[in-house]
This record gives structure tokens, C-alpha cells and sequence, in this order.
């Protein structure tokens, strides 16, 4: 029994075909396309209320440079809402509880802010990793340190978006679990066990909308250092 609860994040594979390119791939097909009329409906009129809402929030701190990331840093993060809320729904795959997909993003997006500070600003990115005014015989080892600190952004931003959204799930199926072991035995426990499980799937909502939201604002401010 503990072994299955692991399975629902095992990858999903039809006739030897790994699926996960479908779920991945299946987001950008749930979205409205802009008409070319003068009015749109409602649905298109809020999606571009909210994109360019959540783009001018983001972009606020950044100068002129950094203005570029705008459409990068607004589709990753509506990639990362629809796929986490699609990964609450019952016999669906969340690919963002997958720690190779999540490094995979992060990676090459925090390594390209980093070329762009040492390409556009040398002097200021390599400045970041010794603070004004330390002693000299600290200056070695808080350039050791600072150092490690800058390769552990792609990794803390890969774990932290698989291991809240891998919790949830895990936690969500263990108090479903005992609502229905609990249901012949004890109904009034049962009840209550399933109102915790019905807020615990609302917390599961606002965590998945706020996990990609931190995903894409710590890039921002990755970005930000070194435009």
C-alpha cells in the first residue's frame, strides 16, 4: 500500500510511448486564440486582462533590458498554472511533479541570466559574489561560498516546485484513502475526514497557482541582477 501511493507520479506510457509529451503538450490546446475582431468575448478579454496584469507586475522592477523575457516569463507561467491545476483532477499526470522536467526548465533559464550578466555586465556579476567590505581573510571563503550559493538557485528552484506539488498530491490521496476505509466503520468520522480533504484541495489550488507564480518571480529576480 505505501509503494502505491508513489505510482500516480511514475510516468505514464501507452504501447511503450511515454505520454507525459501529451500532458505537457495539452495546456496550449485548452487556451482561446485572439479573434481579429475589434471585441472579443469575455474568456479572451479576461485571459488578456490577467497576462498583461501578471506581465507589468513582473516586468516593474527590470529596466529596459530585462523587458525582453516578457512573453518568456508570461507563458511559463501560465505553462505552469494550467499544468499543476490540470494535475489536481482525478486520473490525470502531473508533469511538474517530475524533477528532471522541473530542472530542465530551470536550468537553462537561471544559466541564460547568468551569460547575459557576464556578457552585458562582467564587473557587476562577478561583484555579487564578494559584499563590500569584507575582511581580507574572508574574501576567500565567501567567494567559495557565494559561489555554491549561485549554482544551488536552478536546484532549489527545480526541488521546490516538484517536492510542494509531489506533498499535496501525496497528501491528498492518503486522507482519500482513509475517508473510504473509514466509511463503513466510523461515517461520522468519515464526514469529517472529507471536509479536511475538501480544503486541504483547495489549499492544493492556491499552492499550485502560487508555486508557478514563485517559479517565474525568482527568475525575475535572477534576471534582474545581472540586467
Amino acid at each position: 500500500m505505501a509503494m502505491s501511493f508513489f505510482d500516480q507520479f511514475a510516468s505514464p506510457s501507452y504501447l511503450g510511448v511515454p505520454l507525459i509529451a501529451i500532458a505537457i503538450a495539452l495546456p496550449w490546446v485548452l487556451f482561446p486564440t485572439p479573434s481579429a475582431r475589434w471585441i472579443n468575448n469575455r474568456l479572451i478579454t479576461l485571459q488578456g486582462w490577467f497576462i498583461n496584469r501578471f506581465t507589468n507586475q513582473l516586468m516593474l522592477p527590470l529596466n529596459l533590458g530585462g523587458h525582453k523575457w516578457a512573453l518568456l516569463l508570461a507563458s511559463l507561467m501560465v505553462f505552469l498554472i494550467t499544468i499543476n491545476m490540470l494535475g489536481l483532477l482525478p486520473y490525470t499526470f502531473t508533469p511538474t511533479t517530475q524533477l528532471s522536467l522541473n530542472m530542465g526548465l530551470a536550468v537553462p533559464l537561471w544559466l541564460a541570466t547568468v551569460l547575459i550578466g557576464m556578457r552585458n555586465q562582467p564587473t557587476v556579476a562577478l561583484g555579487h559574489l564578494l559584499p563590500e567590505g569584507t575582511p581580507i581573510p574572508l574574501i576567500p571563503v565567501l567567494i567559495i561560498i557565494e559561489t555554491i550559493s549561485l549554482f544551488i538557485r536552478p536546484l532549489a528552484l527545480g526541488v521546490r516546485l516538484t517536492a510542494n506539488l509531489t506533498a499535496g498530491h501525496l497528501l491528498i490521496q492518503l486522507i482519500a484513502t482513509a475517508v473510504f476505509v473509514l466509511l463503513p466503520m466510523m461515517p461520522t468520522v468519515a464526514i469529517l475526514t472529507a471536509a479536511v480533504l475538501f480544503l486541504l484541495t483547495l489549499l492544493e489550488v492556491a499552492v499550485a497557482m502560487i508555486q508557478a507564480y514563485v517559479f517565474v518571480l525568482l527568475l525575475s529576480l535572477y534576471l534582474q541582477e545581472n540586467v
